[in-house]
């Protein structure tokens, strides 16, 4: 009964994908690499014993980087442009808000460039997410965007803006390092500066990843990832280690076919990072969902945190496997719109993002070119991955409670976070 564990302690056959996603380069949404990703993603499940492993193909806006820079005074500033930023050029009064707290934007910004920081305030009890930052800049009618990082390192943030009606944004953005912001804050605030970028928007074509492992029941328990990353680093904790951890779950599940109430469905995403693109696709079609486990940040610290949004099951079955297994596992009883469970969750199905506790605030490495393979540990991986199989297989129970929730209660739930406001800032409300 326990010798999967033992397998999955030397087991490579997960790690190993990961090292193939972070050596492909650029998996950004719709180019080449993303695409290699996806067929990779495609075999791997297919050679772990996987069944009817495909791709399904959909439709994206591209969005290819060219050059961008800060100019400030007569100096020119290392920058990159935010994914989905347009094409152009903003000159205006540069105006730090700080940490892009709500209440900075509630003035008049028109034709500034505002610098905003990627984190917020110990004090503060949510994460304003950076398109939140964005868009109630545009409302404000701020001409630019200097989105500054709080991790040390010469290290500009990216991330992506625009929104689902509108994927390329209404102003200039871009992400300039910690020390870039702070040179931008102490000598050039009330300064003009100007904001440059340049960038291709073509048609493109992302996928998802799709196949199945226990019975052929009608519902099945999801367990997702995304397969995409960011254009300016591997990509290694966000997210190939998901992916890779889905490769890994399924070659357990496979050989633990028996205890399987319920089939278990493995979907690998494309154009998470774009705006939640892929599983915004499938979610809309998909008919068959029991609940969502998806594993979003997995392998960045050894103690794995879950967002359950109030699926008390959910969050009952991740307790259990850290008491039977003697581990810590973090259960989160609050809603996380912010990754490939959130589709879903909208509809009132119950989801969770899978992450780990890193004892930082934000994405740490995230999201910049130091996410990278040699931040993460096999170890670390290995344990997940017995504790994150074992969930699964207490979510595929047949009496395992996973009750849909009406979508006023989730609506309800959001507002009582203090979510509602941004969600609605940023065209990401669907109540």
């Amino acid at each position: 009964m326990t010798a999967w564990i033992g397998d999955t302690f030397t087991s490579d056959v997960g790690w190993s994908h990961l090292e193939r996603l972070v050596d492909i380069g650029n998996r950004m949404a719709g180019t080449p690499g993303e695409d290699e990703a996806l067929a990779a993603t495609r075999e791997a499940l297919s050679a772990v014993g996987a069944r009817d492993a495909t791709v399904d193909p959909f439709p994206i806006q591209g969005w290819v980087r060219g050059d961008s820079a800060v100019d400030a005074g007569e100096r020119t500033l290392s920058c990159i442009a935010l994914p989905r930023s347009p094409s152009g050029s903003a000159t205006g009064r540069l105006v730090d808000v700080g940490d892009g707290l709500p209440e900075a934007f509630d003035r008049d910004l028109s034709g500034t460039v505002v610098l905003v920081s990627s984190t917020v305030p110990d004090h503060v009890d949510r994460f304003i997410h950076r398109r939140e930052k964005y868009y109630r800049a545009v409302e404000a009618g701020a001409a630019g965007f200097v989105f500054r990082n709080h991790v040390p390192g010469q290290l500009p943030p990216t991330g992506s803006v625009g929104t689902e009606d509108a994927p390329i944004g209404e102003i200039p953005a871009v992400g300039v390092s910690k020390e870039v912001g702070a040179q931008l804050a102490r000598r050039h605030v009330d300064e003009d500066v100007t904001v440059r970028t340049r960038c291709e928007t073509p048609d493109a074509e992302s996928g998802n990843v799709h196949a199945d492992v226990g019975p052929d029941t009608d519902e099945a328990v999801y367990l997702t990832s995304h397969v995409d990353a960011h254009d300016v680093a591997e990509g290694a904790l966000d997210n190939g280690a998901g992916t890779a951890m889905v490769v890994e779950v399924a070659r357990v599940l496979a050989e633990r076919e028996d205890e399987l109430d319920t089939r278990v469905h493995l979907a690998c995403f494309g154009s998470e990072e774009v705006g939640l693109v892929g599983s915004g696709y499938h979610a809309e079609r998909a008919d068959d969902v029991r609940a969502v486990c998806n594993l979003d940040g997995v392998c960045g610290g050894r103690t794995l945190q879950t967002h359950v949004g109030g699926f008390d099951g959910l969050g009952d079955a991740f307790e259990r496997v850290g008491e039977r297994y003697d581990h810590p596992i973090t259960v989160v009883p609050e809603h996380l719109p912010h990754s490939d469970h959130w589709p879903f969750v909208a509809r009132g199905l119950p989801g969770c993002m899978v992450s780990a506790e890193t004892g930082e605030r934000g994405r740490g490495w995230g999201h910049t070119e130091a996410d990278t393979l040699d931040k993460l540990e096999m170890r670390t991986f290995r344990e997940q991955a017995v504790l994150l199989a074992e969930v699964v297989v207490e979510l595929a129970r047949a009496d395992a409670d996973l009750e849909s929730h009406p979508r006023e209660r989730i609506a309800d739930a959001l507002e009582d976070q203090g979510e509602a406001a941004g969600m609605r800032a940023t065209g990401d409300w669907p109540f």
